[in-house]
Parts: C-alpha cells; structure tokens; sequence
C-alpha cells in the first residue's frame, strides 16, 4: 500500500477463538503489506498452559498479554500493522488503543456451530472447543463509538477485507 505513514493502518482483527482471525489477519497483511502477528505469541506460557488445561484466563492473566500487543501496535505506528486478537471486552479494546490510538477493529462474528466446527477441524490447538461457550458469554461487541467493522465469518475472506477496506479513510481511520 503506497503513501504516507498514517495511510497505513493499524488493525487489531477480533473475535472468539475458531472465527478465523489468523486467516483473515495474515490475508489482510499480505494485501496491503504489513506486518501481522497472531495474538497468541504473546501469551505468556502460563497462560497457554491453562487454557491447553481447558480454563479461560481471567483478567489479571489478559493484562501483561493485551500490553504486549497494545505496545506491538505502538510499535507500528508509523508504517502499519495486522494483529488478530480476541479482544472480547470493550475494556480489552480501550487498552489496546490506548496504547495504539490509530487501532481499527475488524469484528468476526458468526454462527457458533459453524465457529464449533472450525475449532473441531484444530485438534492441535491449545483452546478447546469446550471453552467457546465462556468466550460467547465473555463477548462485548464493538459498539457504536468503536472504531470499526463488524462481519460475517462465513463471507469469503476477499469479500471480508474488501468491506473492511472500504471503510477505511485515506489516513487509515474510519470515514
């Protein structure tokens, strides 16, 4: 994506674990050439450790995690940025763009059972299906005040980023 800095956004792409926010963050920075990092690299091995042991973190166990992306993103500032990240909480949210004001959210939300079934399909990943009901409970969509999108899970991923990009103004933020 050619121009000036702030024309390259910094995007956190959320949602409850099985949406497919690896693969919709990793498409979205391929098109537009910026760097992604899954959310999951910064957990601590602590908290991979309980959730592979099938119990949800708690907020003390999200805060130092949501800083490192946060700081990730701050990181980023300058030449733009794809993290995918549950962020289920606004308050998750308002931290991460405290850190990263230009922060833009692309909300993937969708049946349960077809979000099941994908994390079904993942045998090898450490969140387990058992704990998906926790995370519906836990999730706060984006609300109205809230930089950016919500879409469909089970749309094609061009069409997802497609919509996702024609929402943004050249700077980067929301038209």
């Amino acid at each position: 994506m050619a121009g000036t800095a702030h024309e390259r956004p910094l995007v956190v792409v959320m949602g409850v674990s099985g949406t497919g926010k690896t693969t919709i963050g990793e498409a979205l920075a391929a098109r537009l050439h910026l760097d992604y990092r899954d959310a999951d690299v910064f957990h601590p091995q602590a908290n991979i450790d309980k959730m592979a042991a099938g119990h949800p973190l708690d907020d003390d166990d999200r805060a130092p995690w949501l800083a490192a992306i946060g700081g990730w993103l701050a990181e980023h500032d300058l030449t733009g940025g794809v993290v995918s990240c549950s962020a289920l909480h606004r308050t998750y949210r308002d931290t991460l763009r405290s850190l990263a004001p230009r922060a833009r959210f692309l909300h993937l939300s969708g049946d349960p059972e077809v979000i099941a079934e994908r994390m079904r399909a993942r045998p090898e990943h450490f969140f387990k299906v058992e704990m998906l009901a926790s995370q519906l409970e836990t999730l706060e969509p984006l609300e109205d005040d809230e930089p950016g999108v919500t879409a469909d899970l089970s749309d094609p991923v061009e069409q997802i980023i497609d919509h996702f990009l024609s929402t943004l103004a050249p700077t980067g933020g929301t038209p």
